[in-house]
C-alpha cells in the first residue's frame, strides 16, 4: 500500500481537524436518535431567553419534531427562517426560533461525520455541519483520484433514497475531492443538475478550487451562516432554493457597505446573463430591512421592464414589492408606511416629482432617507429625468446595476456610468462569466452580401456600404434565403430559436426593412415549405412620416398581429400593446415561435435558455452590441455549445472594440468561439489521439481492460464536443475531417455500447473505473423536451373542450424523446384520473405528479411481487440496492423466488425476467 496517497477517510479527518480548529465543536453522532437528541440541546441554547429556564420537554420537543417533519424541501426551508408557537405543558405560550438570522455569527456550531440514516436504504454520510443542531451543510469527499461528480451523484442518489426528516433541512452541499471543491443549493432531485455547482471565489473573481482553502474563507462560521441566513432565496414560483454565487455576495457586501457605512453612491458592473436580477433583488430586499432607510425604489426605464421585474421580485418575495400601475399608485405607495420596497419606471418617477399636484404631495418625503437602485444604469440614466429624480429627493443614495456601462469610449455625450455613479463597487466581466460557464461564448459569421467587381480586394466582412444596396430587394431576397437555409443547423434541427434583428426606416428604405423583410420571410416560408412560425414586434411613432400611398407603421403591425392571431388563436392589436408584448415573449421562451423579427425590442432584457440565434442586419456599437448578442448566451444543456451571431453588415471592428472594452482587454478567443478552420483543424488533431487507442470503431468492441475503455471514452468525449460546434456552421462537411460521416456514426454506437454494457449485477464489492466517467449523452440526443417541459405544458391544460387536443399534443411531444416514451402510459393516466381534480382544487401540478408517480410505483412493485411469486422483504432489499448503487445481484433475485425447486433453464428466465421488470419499473418511474 502506497502511504503517500491520500485516502477519502485521511481527507475526511484533515477536513474535520481543520473545522474543529476553526471553531466548529465536534460531536460524535452515530444514529436518529442522538441527532434528535443533539437537536433538543442546542435548540434549547439558542432559545434559552425564551424558554425562560424550563427546558423543553419529551412531548413539547415531539410535537416540534412532528412539526418540522413535513412539507417539501422548500417548505422545509421556509419553517427554518420562520419561528414556531408552541403551547407548553403549563398552558403557556412561547415562539422559538430555529434559526438566529439577524445576528447569525451567535448561531450555535458543530460537526459531525459518518451519521447513519436509514431511509429506503441505510447510508452513513461523510461529513454534516450542524447549525442550532439542524444538519444545515452536507460536504459529500472523494479521494482526490476521483472526479467530484461521483461526489455529486452520490448526493443525488442520496436525495433519492436517504434523506429524510431533519436531512430534509440541508440548506447547501459541498463536494470537493480535495483538489476541486464546489457547492449548490438542496432541492429536488429532478432540479439538480451538475451545471449549477459552483466555485467558490475571492473578490478578484479567482475561484477557490482546494478543500482547505475553501474552507477557510466559505466555511468560516459568520460567513456561512449569513449565506444561509442572508445569501439564500426561496423561490415561490418553482419552489426552489438559490444560493448566490461569491461574485453576487461580493457585490451585495459591498452596496450595504457603500450605502450604511460609506454613505455614497457607486456601482456594480456584472455582465449580462450573470444574474443581475437575483442580485439587485437580494441587495433591494437587505436594503429595505434596515430600520434607518425610508424607501427602496428600484427603478427601470421601460414598462414591460417593470412588469418583468416584478414578477421577478415576488417569485423571491411574494407581496413585498409595492407595484405602480400608474403615477398616482406611485405616489400613494411612496407616501404608504407600506412596501418599504417599490419598482417603476424613470419614466414615471420623473413625472411625479415634476408634475405639480403630485410633488406638491411628496415634499413631505422629500428629505427621507431613500435608496435608487436603478437598472441598466446604462441606457437612461443621463438624462434630465435621472436628475430631476436625485435632485428632488435631497438624502438619497443612488446605486446602478449594469452589464454593459458607460465609458468614455462608447459615451454618446460627455456622461459616463462613473460621473453619474461615481465608484465602481464590483466587477464581473463577460470573460469571468463564460470561464465560470454562467453564460456561454459566441460563434459569429460575417457574411458579404454583394459580390465586388474584379479586381477589387473584398474584405473580410465587406458587406456592402452603399445606401442604395442595402435596401436592393435581391439582397433582401438573398439575406432570407440564408436564414431560411441555414435555421435548422443553426438551431439544432429547431431545438432552439432565433431574433433577426434589422433597421426600421431609413432614408435608403423609406417603407422600412422590418416590413420587407416579413413579407420575403412570410413569402418565402410559405413557397418552400419550411414551416416556420415567425412573428414581429416594434414600436412605431405615432407621428411618424411616410408616403401617403404606404400605411403607417401601425397599419402593418395590425397586419401582422392579425396574422399571429390566426396562428396562436389570440386576439390582440396595436392597442393591445402591452399584451401582445408578453405573449410573445412566453411563446418565444416556450419555443412556440421560431423566428422573432424585431427592430430594438427584445435586444435588451428578454432571457430565454432556448434561444440560440440572432441574425443581424443593423449596424451595433458598443453596449447595444454586446447586449443584443447577449441575448443568445444564456446556458441550457451541452447541445447549446455557443450562442450564434450571423451578421449581415460589416461590424467585424465593432464586435472586437465591444469585446476589448466590456472584457478588459482579455484575448478575444475567451470570449469568441475560435473560426470553422480552428475547429476542424481542432477535431482532426482529436481525431488522431482516438485512432491511436483504436484505429477503427470495430476494435472499440474487442478492448478488454476498463482502462482501455476508458481512455476511448474520454477520448470520444472530446471529439463530439468539437463536432457539435461544428453542426453550426453552415460550410461544415465531413470532407474537412480525416474521418467519413459513417465512421463517426460507427465510434458513436461503440461509444454507447460501452456505456449500455456496463452491467448493472456487479457483483458485492467490485468498482468499475467506468462509473467513474460521465458519458456526454446529452451532445448526442436532442433533450429539450424533458419531464419539467412536459409537466410545464400539463400545468397550462384547461380542462374544457381543447382538454384532448393539449392531451394529444404532449403525447406526440413525448414520442420524440427517447428518454420519454417509456413514460407515456403513466403521463396519460395522470391526465385522464388526476389532472381534472387537481386543477379543480386548487393544487400543485408538480407536487401533485410526485405524489401520484410514488404511488404508481408503489403499485407496480406489488403487482411485480403477486405476479412473479417473490418473496417481499427480499424484493424490496434488491430495490433499495438497486436504487442506491444501480446493480442487480443474480444471487439475491433468486433468495426471493418463493419456488425453491425450480430447474436450472427455468429459473435462468424467471431471473432474466424478473431484471428485466425491474429494469422497467425504474424506466417507467425514474424523474
Amino acid at each position: 500500500m502506497n502511504i503517500d496517497v491520500e485516502s477519502e477517510a485521511m481527507l475526511e479527518e484533515k477536513f474535520i481537524n481543520q473545522l474543529s480548529k476553526m471553531g466548529y465543536e465536534f460531536i460524535k453522532i452515530k444514529n436518529e436518535e442522538e441527532l434528535n437528541a443533539n437537536f433538543k440541546i442546542q435548540l434549547e441554547k439558542l432559545n434559552k431567553k425564551e424558554l425562560n429556564g424550563t427546558p423543553i420537554s419529551d412531548e413539547e420537543f415531539d410535537r416540534i419534531l412532528t412539526y418540522l417533519d413535513s412539507g417539501s424541501i422548500f417548505d422545509r426551508a421556509d419553517k427554518l427562517r420562520d419561528e414556531y408557537t408552541i403551547k407548553r405543558d403549563n398552558a403557556m405560550s412561547v415562539s422559538i426560533k430555529f434559526l438566529n438570522q439577524k445576528d447569525w455569527c451567535k448561531n450555535i456550531f458543530q460537526v459531525s461525520n459518518q451519521i447513519t440514516m436509514v431511509g429506503s436504504h441505510k447510508n452513513r454520510y461523510d461529513v454534516t455541519i450542524l447549525i442550532n443542531g439542524l444538519p444545515l451543510i452536507q460536504i459529500e469527499l472523494k479521494r482526490r483520484s476521483m472526479d467530484i461528480k461521483q461526489a455529486f451523484n452520490q448526493v443525488k442518489r442520496y436525495m433519492k433514497t436517504s434523506y429524510d426528516r431533519l436531512f430534509k433541512y440541508i440548506q447547501i452541499f459541498v463536494i470537493s475531492n480535495g483538489n476541486e471543491t464546489k457547492y449548490f443549493a438542496n432541492g429536488r432531485p429532478s432540479k439538480i443538475n451538475f451545471g449549477y455547482t459552483f466555485f467558490w471565489k475571492d473578490k478578484e473573481n479567482n475561484n477557490i478550487h482546494n478543500l482547505h482553502k475553501f474552507t477557510e474563507a466559505f466555511l468560516e462560521k459568520c460567513n456561512i451562516a449569513k449565506m444561509i441566513s442572508k445569501f439564500m432565496v426561496l423561490n415561490e414560483s418553482t419552489k426552489e432554493l438559490m444560493v448566490l454565487r461569491a461574485y453576487q455576495k461580493y457585490a451585495v457586501d459591498a452596496v450595504l457597505n457603500q450605502a450604511l457605512e460609506v454613505k455614497k453612491n457607486g456601482y456594480i458592473w456584472h455582465t449580462t446573463g450573470s444574474g443581475k436580477t437575483l442580485t439587485s433583488f437580494k441587495v433591494s430586499q437587505l436594503l429595505a430591512e434596515e430600520e434607518s432607510i425610508y424607501k427602496v425604489i428600484f427603478v427601470v426605464d421601460r414598462r414591460d421592464l417593470n412588469d418583468q421585474t416584478n414578477k421577478e421580485f415576488n417569485k423571491f418575495c411574494p407581496k413585498c414589492v409595492g407595484t405602480s400601475a400608474h403615477t398616482g399608485a406611485l405616489v400613494k405607495n411612496l407616501l404608504s408606511d407600506k412596501n418599504k420596497l417599490i419598482t417603476t419606471t424613470i419614466q414615471k418617477l420623473s413625472i411625479a416629482v415634476n408634475r405639480k399636484h403630485t410633488r406638491k404631495k411628496l415634499e413631505k418625503i422629500k428629505d427621507k432617507n431613500i435608496i435608487l437602485i436603478f437598472d441598466e444604469c446604462h441606457r437612461s440614466q443621463f438624462g434630465k429625468m435621472h436628475n430631476d429624480i436625485t435632485t428632488f429627493f435631497e438624502n438619497t443614495l443612488s446605486y446602478g446595476f449594469t452589464g454593459t456601462p458607460i465609458f468614455e469610449a462608447n459615451a454618446m455625450g460627455t456622461k459616463t456610468t462613473k460621473s453619474i455613479f461615481k465608484e465602481r463597487l464590483h466587477t464581473y466581466m463577460i470573460k469571468d462569466a463564460i470561464a465560470d460557464q454562467n453564460v456561454l461564448g459566441f460563434s459569429i459569421d460575417y457574411y458579404s452580401t454583394m459580390k465586388t467587381k474584379e479586381g477589387i480586394i473584398d474584405e473580410e466582412v465587406a458587406a456592402i456600404k452603399k445606401t442604395e444596396v442595402l435596401a436592393h430587394p435581391d439582397r433582401l431576397n438573398m439575406i432570407v434565403d440564408h436564414i431560411l437555409d441555414s435555421y435548422d443547423y443553426k438551431t439544432k434541427d429547431r431545438e432552439f430559436n432565433a431574433i433577426f434583428a434589422v433597421s426600421q426606416k431609413s432614408k435608403e428604405n423609406p417603407t422600412g426593412y422590418i416590413h420587407d423583410y416579413y413579407k420575403i420571410l412570410k413569402q418565402k416560408n410559405k413557397e418552400r415549405g419550411t414551416n416556420l412560425k415567425i412573428a414581429t414586434i416594434f414600436t412605431y411613432a405615432p407621428n411618424e412620416n411616410f408616403d401617403e400611398q404606404e400605411k403607417h407603421s401601425q397599419e402593418h403591425l395590425d397586419d401582422y398581429i392579425k396574422e399571429y392571431n390566426e396562428t396562436f388563436g389570440t386576439n390582440f392589436d396595436s392597442d393591445t400593446m402591452g399584451e401582445y408584448h408578453r405573449d410573445v415573449c412566453k411563446r418565444m421562451k416556450h419555443r412556440e415561435i421560431d423566428l422573432l423579427l424585431v427592430v430594438n425590442m427584445f435586444l435588451t432584457g428578454f432571457d430565454s435558455k432556448l434561444l440560440n440565434t440572432l441574425y443581424v442586419d443593423k449596424n451595433l456599437e458598443y453596449h447595444t452590441l454586446l447586449q443584443a448578442f447577449s441575448r443568445t448566451n444564456r446556458i441550457y444543456n451541452a447541445r447549446k455549445s455557443q450562442g450564434n451571431i450571423v451578421c449581415y453588415r460589416p461590424i467585424k471592428e465593432s464586435v472586437d472594440r465591444a469585446i476589448a472594452l466590456f472584457s478588459n482587454n482579455a484575448p478575444i478567443e475567451d470570449i469568441l468561439l475560435p473560426p470553422y478552420k480552428d475547429l476542424v483543424k481542432r477535431f482532426n488533431e482529436e481525431l488522431k489521439v482516438l485512432r491511436d487507442l483504436v484505429k477503427t470503431a470495430q476494435e472499440v468492441y474487442e478492448l478488454q481492460s476498463e482502462n482501455d475503455k476508458k481512455d476511448f471514452v474520454l477520448a470520444f468525449k472530446k471529439l463530439i464536443k468539437t463536432k457539435n460546434k461544428l453542426d453550426v456552421f453552415s460550410e461544415f462537411t465531413f470532407d474537412d475531417l480525416e474521418m467519413t460521416e459513417q465512421e463517426y456514426e460507427d465510434y458513436t454506437g461503440a461509444y454507447l455500447n460501452i456505456k449500455d454494457t456496463i452491467p448493472p449485477e456487479e457483483g458485492p464489492g467490485a468498482v468499475s473505473i467506468l462509473k467513474d466517467i460521465d458519458f456526454e449523452l446529452e451532445l448526442l440526443t436532442n433533450d429539450k423536451i424533458n419531464v419539467d417541459y412536459i409537466l410545464g405544458l400539463i400545468d397550462d391544460m384547461k380542462v374544457g373542450s381543447d382538454f384532448d387536443k393539449g392531451k394529444e399534443k404532449i403525447i406526440k411531444l413525448m414520442e420524440q424523446s427517447v428518454h420519454l416514451r417509456s413514460k407515456i402510459k403513466l403521463i396519460e393516466k395522470f391526465i385522464d384520473v388526476e389532472l381534472q381534480d387537481i386543477k379543480e382544487k386548487g393544487l400543485d401540478v408538480p407536487e401533485e405528479f410526485d405524489r401520484f408517480v410514488r404511488d404508481e410505483r408503489r403499485d407496480a412493485i406489488c403487482d411485480l411481487i403477486e405476479e412473479e411469486e417473490l418473496i417481499e422483504e427480499v424484493t424490496r432489499e434488491i430495490l433499495s440496492e438497486y436504487e442506491f448503487t444501480e446493480k442487480l445481484d443474480d444471487t439475491l433475485i433468486k433468495k426471493a423466488f418463493k419456488d425453491k425447486e425450480l430447474k436450472y433453464k427455468d429459473k435462468k428466465n424467471k431471473l432474466k425476467k424478473v431484471k428485466q421488470e425491474i429494469l422497467e419499473i425504474f424506466d417507467i418511474f425514474d424523474f
